[in-house]
């Protein structure tokens, strides 16, 4: 699992590491998130490329809210291994993420990420809703603000946008990218 952290920063994803990323680090990083995942705080969901013997995706949900926000999940650290994408594997951890959660008894994910990258992409084609973006967020791993989007899906059991008049008609085609 270090290994696709450290592929995925290598390769500029925005996902709070700079690069080059220290083995050891993305080493923690996982025992964190597995331990969080033992004591029932998350749930972390991996795909494994069997032939290879290697992972090649992964996603989390953090499940540990304040005390108002038992409804709610966020959902972290989307990775794709390079060489594992444009074959729908992002889509399928988001199902499966959203999945989880519902399982859990969460109503509402939310999730940020890099504004103008590829997941931001995935996400509104995955037709999640955007919240809007705050800029300046945060370091690329190799250098350079960039801001971050800030999105949300309600699942089955909570209100649908139209409830709280909510609307969002920013797509796809307004970042220049095209449905695969």
């Amino acid at each position: 699992m270090a290994d696709l952290l450290i592929d995925c920063v290598e390769g500029g994803a925005s996902v709070s590491f700079m690069a080059p990323l220290p083995r050891e680090k993305a080493v923690a990083f996982w025992q964190r998130a597995l331990d969080g995942a033992a004591r029932g705080e998350r749930i972390v969901l991996v795909a494994e490329d069997r032939r290879a013997g290697r992972v090649v995706g992964s996603v989390q949900v953090v499940l540990a809210m304040l005390d108002n926000q038992p409804h709610r999940a966020e959902v972290a650290k989307l990775l794709v291994h390079r060489d594992a994408r444009r074959h729908g594997l992002g889509a399928a951890l988001m199902g499966a993420a959203e999945a989880a959660a519902q399982a859990a008894g969460r109503t509402l994910l939310v999730l940020d990420t890099a504004t103008g990258g590829d997941a931001e992409r995935l996400y509104y084609r995955l037709e999640w809703r955007r919240c809007g973006i705050i800029p300046k967020f945060a370091l690329l791993p190799h250098g350079g603000l960039c801001g971050t989007t800030v999105f949300y899906r309600e699942l089955a059991g909570g209100t649908t946008d139209a409830e709280h008049g909510v609307a969002d008609s920013r797509r796809l085609s307004d970042l220049g990218g095209t449905s695969r």
